[in-house]
This record gives C-alpha cells, structure tokens and sequence, in this order.
C-alpha cells in the first residue's frame, strides 16, 4: 500500500512537470481589441433632465438612424516587455450631433515599457496633441476567483477603482506573461484580454492574439504633441472646462483615462 502511494505520488509529480514543460506562453505578438460603447446609455446620462428640449430631440433622431453600440478597433503589440497600443482609425466617420463625445473615438496611441515603468501616450483632444511621459498609473487590483476565457485564453477577474470613482473589471491571461493591457490599463500578472468600465458603459475586448515575433522597428515610440506629464495635462484639462459643467467633467474623466 506504502510503494502504491508513493508511486501515485511520483505519478503525480512528473505528470505537473510534463504539463509546465509543454505549456504555451505568448510573450511577443500582437491582440487585436474590439472597444464597444453603449451610445444610447452615455448620451441619455449626458441629458440628464433637458426632457422636450433640443438636445433631447436630437437624441430621438439618433435613435432612429444610429446603432446603441458603436464598435471600434484596436491592436497591441507587445515584445521584450513593452507595448503599444494603437488605435485603428473606423472606416466611417461620425457627422451627427452626437458624434464628437470622446467615448465614442479613440485617440490614444500608448508606448508602455514595463521595464523601466515609463509610458509615453500622445492624445488627441480637439484636434490638438499632447504628448505625455509619465511613469506607469499604479492601479491597486484586487484579483478575484472568477474566470471566462477570451480569444482562445484563460482569464482571471480583477476588480478596481481609479481616479477615485471609476470602477474597472479586467481579466488577465498569465499565459500572456506581459502585465500590459488596452490604452493606459496595465498592473496585473499577465494581459489584460478584457475590460470593463461598467458605469460608464466602454468595453475593450480581445478578439484575436496573434503569436508571432515582433520586429524593433514597429515598436515606435509617439514623438508628436505637445511635451507634458500627466499632472500637466490634467491641470491644462481642469482649466480649460472649468466652466464646462456637468458635461465637462464627463469629458475630462475620459481624457484621463
């Protein structure tokens, strides 16, 4: 019964090595994101109580000839420990009343080295560029038991808050070993495949990671903007729509992100 045992345990033992030996990590190749945001939700909050006036007009129109989500593309490609996101431009362009809200764009291009912490994001805001350099947004995740798999990977839930009010919910493949993720999303123990921003109601999610190697030429750093930190353009943000109001500070949420 004693040599039985330990010869279930020794089976144990080697079949857990042979499965670590055969497992597959990425670790240079590119995921492909699909950003979705309910429009018919952020508008409606936008309005708020202009019940009968024009803007709510405007947004009965809408309804009638635009869709409740739209759908954007993205890529990140990611080797040697760094990322660059990188928005991919939508083959139709908004001309409607409610086109020009930032939820409904991406404008974000983001150089992340993981090695050194730094990352290097050019941001469009009203057709004027910034360019920011800053260290890394510390985000305190909390990982949690539940899972789902995305584009072919098993993910992980974690939870947390930023920006003191927005609520986020990612999930992470370890088998992308990389602690990067979408736009300025990064901080977990593998990819952030999916992401979530359920009060504000924008989705980012993996469509397809593509294994492959990465050259160095097409992880090129945003060189276009006007230079600023982080700090220096929240403060430019906070003094340009300080008389903004409630619409304001919906926009300058979403240009912090």
């Amino acid at each position: 019964m004693k040599n039985l045992l330990i010869t279930f345990i020794a089976s144990l033992f080697c079949s857990s090595l042979f499965a670590q030996a055969n497992a597959h990590f990425t670790t240079t190749g590119t995921v492909e994101y699909e950003k979705r945001v309910n429009m018919y939700a952020i508008i409606k909050k936008r309005l708020g109580n202009d019940e009968g006036g024009f803007a709510s007009q405007a947004f009965e129109n809408y309804k009638k000839t635009q869709p409740q989500f739209k759908s954007l593309k993205s890529t990140l490609t990611f080797t040697g420990n760094k990322t660059l996101f990188t928005p991919i431009p939508p083959a139709e362009t908004s001309n409607n009343w409610f086109g020009d809200i930032p939820e409904s764009k991406q404008q974000n291009v983001i150089y992340t080295d993981l090695n050194t912490n730094v990352a290097t994001a050019s941001k469009e805001v009203f057709e004027e560029k910034f360019l920011l350099k800053d260290t890394v947004r510390k985000i305190n995740w909390k990982i949690t038991d539940e899972t789902r798999e995305i584009a072919g990977y098993n993910c992980r839930r974690a939870n947390a808050v930023i920006m003191d009010s927005v609520y986020v919910v990612a999930f992470y493949s370890d088998e992308i070993p990389l602690s990067g993720g979408p736009e300025s999303f990064t901080g977990l123990p593998g990819m952030i495949l999916g992401l979530a921003l359920p009060h504000d109601n924008i989705t980012w999610f993996a469509t397809k990671v593509t294994d492959m190697p990465v050259a160095e030429n097409q992880m090129k750093v945003p060189v276009k903007g006007k230079a600023t930190t982080y700090k220096g353009f929240e403060a430019t943000m906070k003094k340009v729509m300080k008389d903004w109001g409630t619409w304001g500070q919906s926009y300058l949420k979403i240009f912090l992100l």
